[in-house]
């Protein structure tokens, strides 16, 4: 399992022209599901991901969690973390995790994220053409994998 988490001013995802997530301050959370994946995983960077301190605080330390500042998250399904790129140009995606599979992962990630922060996860709409807009703070930038 794989999480490419970016810290954003503000960040949205758009389906066939509709907003189906939007939020400010916070994370923007990239989520992607290999085979073999489970939900203990899900569980694992739920857990590290609601603790990760990666907001400034007063002294301008990278110290606080997205608890400390109120910050919102939106979570987006893509597969493409699974790409498998060392053979040719063109990418293999044998590594990703089942659709079926891969979207109960997300819907279980979300729900674990929405029980840890209290807050309700914005989200994207799984295997959907999605547009996806941001604005990164800092640039700030981690991977989680589990």
């Amino acid at each position: 399992m794989k999480l490419v988490v970016q810290r954003v001013s503000s960040a949205s995802v758009t389906v066939d022209g509709a907003v189906t997530g939007h939020i400010g301050k916070g994370y923007l959370v990239l989520f992607g599901a290999g085979k073999g994946d489970n939900k203990a995983m899900c569980d694992k960077l739920a857990d590290k991901l609601s603790k990760l301190r990666i907001f400034s605080d007063e002294n301008d330390k990278i110290n606080l969690s997205i608890a400390d500042v109120n910050g919102d998250m939106l979570v987006v399904s893509q597969f493409t973390l699974y790409a498998d790129c060392s053979h040719g140009n063109r990418p293999s995606f044998v590594n990703a995790c089942p659709p079926d599979e891969a979207n109960e992962l997300y819907e279980y990630f979300c729900s674990v994220i929405e029980q840890k922060t209290g807050k309700k996860t914005q989200r994207g709409i799984f295997g959907a053409d999605m547009k996806v807009s941001l604005i990164n703070d800092g640039p700030f930038t981690v991977i989680l994998e589990a």
